[in-house]
């Protein structure tokens, strides 16, 4: 059967299937260097929206987004070609049957199992069976597979409903229906393969600014995230720790955070090795209870330094602007930094190939060399 590649993963401006979504400040996707190129010829507004942008709009990653054109890339064979409008009506006709057992109260285990199955296929590359879906009402029956304490019935529901909130139109209504108490019940005391599923499908709803402050403010939302990144596996704590990104891209969840305790958490997994949590730092860096609660961290200073020297090109970023913050507001950090051969490193950034990088690093020696960046 051929596949038909979900127009979600297509950026608005190339028109191309996106190997690096970014969100803007307008809420919509873009390919990174589609949008980069928009702002860098001059252009102040969203594509999209019109709307004007920031003078510097920063370009969030889209790591949900990411992770599913991933997945579908892994599934989908190499070669594929728009569907005929007959296997369009095939997959239009299937889907209302499958939604139909879905719905049915009497149905048996096995048939709604299966029904969730084929809708998790049918939906990961179809828009139009996303919408119908959730116009059918199915999403409480989906909702009612979560909450059945069933796990392999959970982890399809879990997936169906990540493959929905790719609708922008749908991640609201979600919400509304209930969806983020589910995931919570689910983070706590699910299988490790559905408490990463419900952290990805947090990190899809938080596209939406509305949808940050609900979950930020729902009771529990926010700890059950720092509790799977500090007893999770490696998928478990990369996905908690990519919905704490997207979710601290709204300031008022940034003090949220940190008083769920989860600053030492956050470095020790940036030390070992988890450089999402080095990101998540450089919101959290940006509130006072952030930078109070990094400079209580014995060792901290030595983490970022590691990144400065071993990291990726975002991780070295980030380090370099939490360790500006830090020094601007403390001697001892600043002397503590020094130490560590801060400048020297700073001094071999200055022809890195990342303009972000360069900049942080010439204001990171200014502060250090006493001599501050005019604000």
């Amino acid at each position: 059967m051929a596949f038909e590649l979900p127009s979600d993963f297509r950026c608005p401006i190339s028109l191309e299937i996106m190997s690096d979504p970014v969100i803007i400040q307008s809420g919509h996707t873009f390919d990174r260097v589609s949008i980069q190129r928009w702002i860098d010829s001059g252009n102040q507004t969203c594509p999209i929206t019109k709307l004007p942008l920031s003078e510097n709009p920063s370009l969030i990653p889209n790591h949900a987004l990411r992770s599913l054109i991933s997945n579908f890339a892994h599934v989908s064979p190499t070669k594929s070609h728009p569907r005929t409008q007959q296997e369009h009506s095939q997959s239009q006709s299937q889907s209302q049957s499958l939604i139909s057992t879905l719905v049915s109260r009497s149905s048996s285990y096995e048939s709604r199992l299966e029904s969730l199955t084929r809708l998790v296929r049918l939906t990961k590359r179809d828009s139009s069976i996303r919408r119908k879906i959730t116009e059918s009402g199915a999403v409480r029956a989906a909702l009612d597979c979560v909450d059945s304490g069933n796990q392999v019935l959970q982890e399809k529901s879990l997936s169906l409903l990540l493959n929905l909130s790719l609708e922008d139109d749908n991640k609201v209504g979600l919400v509304a229906d209930g969806v983020i108490r589910r995931i919570v019940a689910v983070l706590r005391v699910g299988s490790p393969d559905c408490k990463a599923i419900a952290a990805t499908l947090l990190t899809s709803l938080a596209v939406v600014e509305v949808n940050k402050a609900t979950i930020g403010s729902y009771p529990d939302a926010i700890s059950a995230l720092v509790s799977l990144l500090r007893q999770g596996n490696d998928r478990e704590r990369k996905e908690s720790a990519t919905a704490l990104y997207a979710l601290c891209s709204f300031p008022d969840n940034r003090k949220r955070v940190v008083d769920c305790g989860s600053v030492p958490i956050l470095v020790e997994a940036a030390d070992s090795g988890l450089e999402r949590a080095v990101e998540v730092l450089g919101l959290l860096v940006k509130c006072r209870g952030g930078r109070e609660e990094m400079s209580k961290v014995s060792g901290f200073v030595e983490v970022l330094v590691n990144v400065l020297r071993n990291g990726s090109l975002k991780g070295i970023q980030y380090s370099l602007f939490i360790l500006n913050c830090l020094c601007c507001c403390s001697r001892e950090i600043v002397d503590e930094v020094k130490r560590e051969g801060v400048v020297e490193i700073c001094f071999g950034l200055e022809d890195n190939e990342s303009e972000k990088i360069r900049r942080n690093a010439t204001n990171l020696v200014h502060t250090l060399l006493g001599d501050p960046m005019d604000s």
